[in-house]
């Protein structure tokens, strides 16, 4: 019984996130002249994006508002109520206004329009109901209408919502690129968080935090080898000529698989015998993100840190980039 209910369940998930996602998907064809115009509106901006709605198009005018703010876009948003009492006058001449309604029956917005005009204050509407009266004297009308909403009865917003925050999104993310943003100008506003660690965090944040730098001659045997890698907890180590430049790179995975080949006269070998030479290496610059992608794209979990000279600094480790919410 209890299997047949989450069958149940699961069917009924599917179908509401195949209704929504197809929304989205047949917003596709909404991109039109309008659209370009909205985004050359938004683009040539001088002032400020003020975007407004209510009830659950003002959600997701509020979330578009945020994005546009974080990547270059100086946007806030107005509830549309409150702009009937006193807070449209936030808005100067150079702002525009987008605003946000999937019906475009409410008589909020329509009275808000109505002041803009009167303020000389270009307005985008984002619309399911692109032909309704109230967007007549909009400067723009970009189309967000659905064939139906994933609520059973067809009533309560579910993927006109959706639509209206893709579209919404695409407006933003176009603009932005247009606007030459960058993965540096999204740091700078990004400073805290995974977002931000992901962003700015280099490879050498990491290895300053304490991390042992693990190293060994060449010349040292094995037996040396595990000493340093037990005592720094690495489960690596460098391994360096006598001007101390990197020669070698000897791993636990290394020591288990000469082992379980019965090798087992490793211990008492040279180092110079078994390592990795020309190991793969990392300067400490790089990018922590860019890190964890050398580190799967070569499948390894650690790899040594180097300086101009090639001289060990540390070893990145994939644990350290777990605890960071780098991976």
């Amino acid at each position: 019984m209890k299997n047949r209910e989450h069958m149940k369940i699961l069917k009924i998930a599917k179908e509401i996130l195949e209704i929504e996602s197809q929304a989205i998907m047949n917003q596709i064809k909404h991109l039109d002249s309008n659209f370009c115009k909205a985004v050359s509106l938004v683009k040539d901006c001088k002032g400020h994006v003020v975007i407004m709605g209510l009830g659950k198009s003002g959600l997701i005018g509020r979330k578009i508002s945020a994005t546009m703010s974080s990547i270059g876009i100086p946007s806030i948003f107005l509830h549309s109520v409150d702009g009937l009492h006193g807070d449209i006058g936030a808005l100067m001449k150079n702002d525009i206004a987008i605003a946000f309604s999937y019906s475009g029956g409410t008589a909020e917005i329509e009275k808000n329009l109505l002041i803009l005009r009167k303020m000389n204050i270009k307005v985008i509407a984002m619309s399911g109901r692109p032909k309704a009266q109230v967007w007549q004297n909009c400067d723009c009308i970009v189309d967000c209408s659905i064939e139906k909403e994933a609520c059973p009865y067809d009533l309560a917003p579910t993927s006109s919502t959706s639509a209206m925050l893709a579209m919404g999104d695409a407006l933003a993310i176009t603009v932005s690129i247009l606007k030459d943003f960058t993965k540096e100008n999204l740091a700078l506003f990004h400073p805290l968080g995974v977002l931000g660690k992901r962003l700015s965090m280099n490879v050498g944040d990491i290895i300053k935090k304490g991390v042992p730098n693990p190293i060994v001659k060449q010349t040292s045997t094995i037996e040396d080898a595990i000493f340093v890698m037990t005592s720094t907890r690495l489960g690596a180590t460098s391994v360096v000529d006598d001007e101390g430049i990197i020669v070698g790179f000897f791993t636990d995975g290394d020591l288990r698989r000469y082992i379980q080949n019965n090798n087992y006269k490793i211990l008492n070998g040279s180092m110079v015998s078994f390592m990795t030479r020309n190991p793969k290496v990392i300067t400490p610059d790089v990018l922590a993100v860019e890190a964890a992608k050398i580190l799967n794209k070569y499948n390894i979990d650690n790899i040594p840190v180097v300086d101009m000279h090639k001289k060990p600094l540390g070893v990145l480790d994939q644990g350290d980039l777990l605890a960071e919410g780098i991976i």
